[in-house]
């Protein structure tokens, strides 16, 4: 899933204004606090991206057509998803 800046940046928002309001944490520096919730989210979106094109790409690579939107290519895209996903131990 691709997000654009602004809205990385509005759930950046969301996300410091939830733990400052219910006192979960105090930042020292508001500024460091936002850029690395961005980078977080960021991340997380990229390794999910990654993770859903391996899928597609293993799809297509077998030896018979699956169409795209079949039961079998939902199931199959699932799995190969999950899989990869379990590869990356950032997320894990």
């Amino acid at each position: 899933m691709r997000l654009s800046e602004d809205r990385i940046s509005h759930i950046s928002h969301l996300i410091f204004d939830g733990v400052w309001d219910d006192d979960l944490v105090d930042f020292t520096d508001d500024k460091k606090a936002l850029r690395e919730i961005k980078d977080v989210i960021s991340s997380f979106f990229a390794v999910e991206e990654r993770a859903e094109e391996a899928a597609r790409s293993t799809i297509r690579s077998l030896s018979r057509h699956v169409p795209e939107g079949s039961r079998e290519w939902d199931i199959l895209y699932k799995k190969y998803f999950e899989e990869e996903l379990a590869k990356t131990k950032e997320f894990a």
